[in-house]
Order: C-alpha cells, then sequence, then structure tokens
C-alpha cells in the first residue's frame, strides 16, 4: 500500500509542473497573437492621412515609434499613451495664456445711455 501512495504523490508534482508548462506556452501563444493582431491595426492607421491621424490624436512620428517596438510587444499601446498625452495637454489649457488671450466682452458697457435715450435726442 505504501509503494502505491508513493507513486502517486511523484506523479501529481510531475503534472502541476507539465499544466503549468502548457498553460504558460498557451498565454505566451495567445499574447504573440493578439500583438500580431494589434501590429495589423496599427499598420492599418499608417493608411490614414495626416489630419486623420491629428484627429484620433496621432503623428506620423508616433506610428514610425510604435512600429521600431520589437515584435513581442503590442504598438498599438504605445499609440495610445500618445493619443492620452496629447489628449491631457488639450483639455488644460496653460493658465498664462488665458490672461493673454482675452475676448471682448459679448454685453457692450453701459455707459448710463439707453439706445432709446440717444435716438430720441435731436441731431
Amino acid at each position: 500500500m505504501t509503494a502505491l501512495s508513493s507513486a502517486r504523490f511523484v506523479q501529481m508534482p510531475a503534472l502541476r509542473v507539465i499544466a503549468t508548462a502548457i498553460g504558460t506556452v498557451v498565454r505566451a501563444t495567445r499574447h504573440l497573437a493578439e500583438t500580431m493582431r494589434h501590429r495589423r491595426d496599427a499598420a492599418m492607421l499608417g493608411g490614414f492621412n495626416d489630419r486623420m491621424l491629428s484627429d484620433i490624436g496621432l503623428t506620423r512620428s508616433d506610428l514610425a515609434d510604435a512600429y521600431a517596438e520589437p515584435l513581442w510587444r503590442d504598438p498599438t499601446a504605445l499609440l495610445a499613451v500618445r493619443a492620452g498625452e496629447r489628449r491631457q495637454a488639450r483639455r488644460r489649457p496653460d493658465p498664462r495664456l488665458r490672461r493673454l488671450v482675452s475676448a471682448p466682452p459679448l454685453v457692450p458697457a453701459d455707459d448710463g445711455f439707453s439706445a432709446a435715450h440717444r435716438a430720441s435726442r435731436p441731431g
């Protein structure tokens, strides 16, 4: 009886190691397939003109940087970061610019004379 129980304990860790190795290979394969799909999607962005790229917050140099990443890295992750940085910069204007660029008031200043008063005055 002890011979059977000791053989069973030897097999269980070996099966765990094999299952872990297979799981690791499957995850790596899925990650590589997803990265290649994202790389194909990023290549599609290369067909956009500069205006279309700027609409989504990217530039040609962003695409070049994404393509320069190694094959096992996801290029769309870099593109998402770059677009997010530009979006945040666009949302937070520099407070110094607010003082420099001031628009005229929409309502004219009240100088004590109304339009009806000016129209009733003889010329």
